[in-house]
């Protein structure tokens, strides 16, 4: 019963552009701060697989390097 009163009361009340703004930069300002505590604790995590992709990388181009190299003999004769 405490619910249909909320609502009847909340209808009465005609919602202005001033509410709607409230409502909307307290969603955007929440997103916000969520977004930057993520961002501080990814950025480590993108910087060591940043390096682990690197490492990878020249480990490959090692082997491949070693195993497909030209040998070229020059003999005089």
């Amino acid at each position: 019963m405490a619910e249909t009163d909320k609502t009847t009361a909340a209808a009465d009340t005609p919602i202005t552009r001033d509410d709607i703004e409230a409502g909307l930069r307290s969603v955007v300002g929440e997103a916000e701060q969520k977004a930057e505590s993520t961002a501080k604790k990814l950025i480590p995590v993108a910087v060591g697989g940043a390096l682990l992709v690197l490492f990878v990388a020249y480990r490959i181009g090692r082997r491949v390097g070693t195993t497909k190299s030209t040998v070229v003999e020059i003999r005089r004769i």
